[in-house]
């Protein structure tokens, strides 16, 4: 079903394109914003005033529902150029379920395929050319939803809008990290939202993780919030481990279910090494480390890709873990994404959306 069927989509081209003024050789995540946002309106029950407008500034009133009681979601995608100038975003169908998981968790309503999925294809194809063509390059794509009434009062707001913005983007991280196991402030707790990409869940993470930059630590290792003793994610992606064998990762409710995650799992089992979604103590990890059977630990997500763990701090004191360059699996998987996603080879799972 295409967009047009359903939905109008209005274009208002942009009259003064920024895209001379990007220096693709230098790009910062995050602090470039491309010519052109996707804007969608829901009211009455229904969505209308799908447009693909010039990127700007919006208003809204102070008493908007979203900034008194946190109904804001988003995800998080790339999109990627081939050699022959062909723009591929990789598997955003994923995203856009994850995305209405979201939404119904936060009591908002749901964005219809129609708008993301072919809203999306339209706009990229408006600003094609700001997808880089550099290797280790990507346009980084900005899908959310917020509560738009303006009324006081907690209870589910009666109206919301829809925004895709996107933006040139090179490598989140530069190097690999090291993390702090955090064993007194908590992400999620079962029955929460910690399965869902919202807002609050970013918001929370600030203070913690400033505390464990201020101690040397890149980045946080979340633990569950009932005992602090098993493993959950990282301060902004999903964790993967290889113990032995076994490529694992930690797996529940409270955890995001990222796309990255799931398809390096997917590429592992594919490539016939064993896999395990489950609970990972933090004391089995540093078990691991110290006799040698923990040989690879990384961050999995969309900005991240993927991300080598350096060391890992816990109680104070630090467990070093084996040289990047002789990782096997993380080395491997990292090298085959990145030629699907630049198609440079065939793609037998149909993860690459080219844009028509």
């Amino acid at each position: 079903m295409n967009a047009t069927e359903n939905y109008s989509i209005r274009v208002e081209p942009t009259q003064n394109s920024r895209l001379s003024q990007v220096d693709f050789d230098n790009l910062k995540f995050g602090k470039i914003l491309s010519d052109h946002m996707l804007v969608a309106d829901y009211d009455d029950g229904e969505w209308k005033d799908v447009s693909i407008v010039p990127y700007g500034d919006i208003s809204f009133s102070p008493s908007m529902s979203a900034l008194h009681y946190g109904q804001a979601i988003f995800e998080g995608i790339k999109a990627y150029k081939f050699a022959d100038g062909t723009v591929s975003i990789f598997r955003p169908d994923r995203n856009w379920e994850r995305f209405n998981k979201s939404a119904a968790r936060l009591q908002m309503p749901e964005v219809p395929e129609e708008i993301f999925m072919d809203g999306l294809n339209k706009l990229l194809d408006i600003d094609r050319n700001w997808v880089p063509a550099k290797e280790g390059s990507s346009l980084y794509i900005r899908p959310f939803m917020f509560a738009t009434e303006a009324a006081l009062g907690v209870h589910p707001s009666k109206s919301y809008k829809f925004i895709i913005i996107t933006g040139p983007v090179g490598a989140y991280y530069s190097k690999p990290i090291s993390l702090k196991v955090e064993t007194y402030y908590t992400r999620a707790a079962e029955g929460g939202v910690g399965f869902s990409k919202n807002a609050g869940n970013y918001a929370l993470s600030l203070y913690p993780t400033q505390l464990a930059n201020d101690e040397g630590y890149d980045q946080i290792m979340w633990t569950d919030a009932s005992e602090h003793k098993y493993i959950e994610e990282a301060g902004t992606a999903n964790l993967i481990f290889r113990i032995g064998d076994t490529i694992i990762t930690p797996h529940g409710d409270t955890i995001l279910h990222g796309v990255t995650r799931r398809t390096i799992m997917e590429l592992a089992e594919k490539w016939g090494y064993k896999t395990e979604q489950r609970k990972v103590s933090v004391q089995e990890l540093i078990d691991g480390i110290k006799a040698g059977t923990v040989t690879e630990a990384f961050a999995a997500g969309t900005a991240a890709t993927i991300t080598d763990i350096s060391r890992i701090g816990f109680e104070g004191q630090d467990y070093n873990l084996p040289p990047v360059e002789g990782r096997e699996f993380s080395n491997k998987v990292l090298h085959y994404l990145n030629e699907l996603r630049y198609g440079k080879v065939a793609d037998p799972f149909g993860w690459n959306y080219l844009v028509k």
